[in-house]
């Protein structure tokens, strides 16, 4: 196999994103052949060399893995929780390899959550430089006035910067309607925080689709495998080439 930059090759191995897997590098929890590695940019070959992150030594996939999950509610979007709340990888326990989620769903919210091997395609999917759509329901305890739906799809000052440019229509009325938002960029608790500029509070958050990809029948808690043609139009949308057939789940 040819070199690679560590940072790909640990990404490539379902250890972490792109991003965080160069503080892994920087840190010193990398090592090559017994040596560590903090420079990035430096290369190795995952068929030839002995890669370890603390001590654990990487191996290759053999093939990328893509799960579409329905996170529920009072579920963390992480792979451990230090307050032993339930996490999203006890759902996904049957899954031999080493998933990891992409992006995060906060814990009051629920709907598509994927979960992958392929490290360059969740840095793609996470990065708002990626403008990849995520939609979502969202119930609301009133009404955004017509100015105010304007000004939510113009962008919300949040913490002193302002939100990309959202979409927002209401999907059904009553005393607590119900929108669907459609946001490319990914702050923590961002939808909840933008309804809150306008003195709404978000009472349910579901997302419904990634991109191309939709919840769909899924009930809370189950997952799937995507369909090769799913992953191709999920790495399409990240601006990324079809994976090889050998990689297609």
């Amino acid at each position: 196999m040819p070199e690679e930059r560590l940072q790909k090759i640990l990404a490539h191995a379902g250890i972490a994103s792109r991003r965080k897997a160069e503080e892994y590098i920087t840190s010193g929890r990398v090592t090559v052949n017994g040596v560590a590695v903090t420079e990035l940019g430096s290369k190795a070959d995952i068929g030839r060399d002995h890669i370890k992150v603390d001590g654990r030594l990487l191996r290759a996939p053999r093939q990328e893995v893509y799960i579409a999950l329905n996170k529920p509610r009072e579920v963390v979007t992480t792979v451990a929780d230090p307050q032993g709340r339930k996490t999203v990888m006890h759902l996904v326990k049957r899954v031999k390899e080493r998933v990891f989620p992409v992006g995060r769903l906060d814990y009051h919210s629920e709907g598509l959550l994927l979960l992958t091997t392929d490290g360059e395609l969740a840095n793609r999917l996470a990065s708002p430089a990626g403008h990849v759509q995520k939609t979502y329901a969202v119930k609301a305890n009133g009404h955004l006035t017509a100015e105010q739906l304007e000004s939510f799809r113009k962008g919300v000052s949040l913490h002193g910067r302002r939100t990309a440019p959202a979409s927002i229509h209401l999907i059904r009325q009553g005393g607590n309607p119900w929108y669907e938002v459609t946001i490319t960029e990914g702050r923590q608790n961002q939808i909840r925080l933008m309804f809150k500029n306008f003195g709404l509070l978000v009472e349910k958050l579901k997302r419904v689709a990634i991109g191309p990809l939709a919840l769909g029948g899924l009930k809370p808690g189950e997952f799937r495998h995507l369909e090769p043609r799913e992953v191709a139009r999920l790495r399409k949308a990240a601006g990324m080439s079809p994976p090889p057939k050998e990689e297609q789940p």
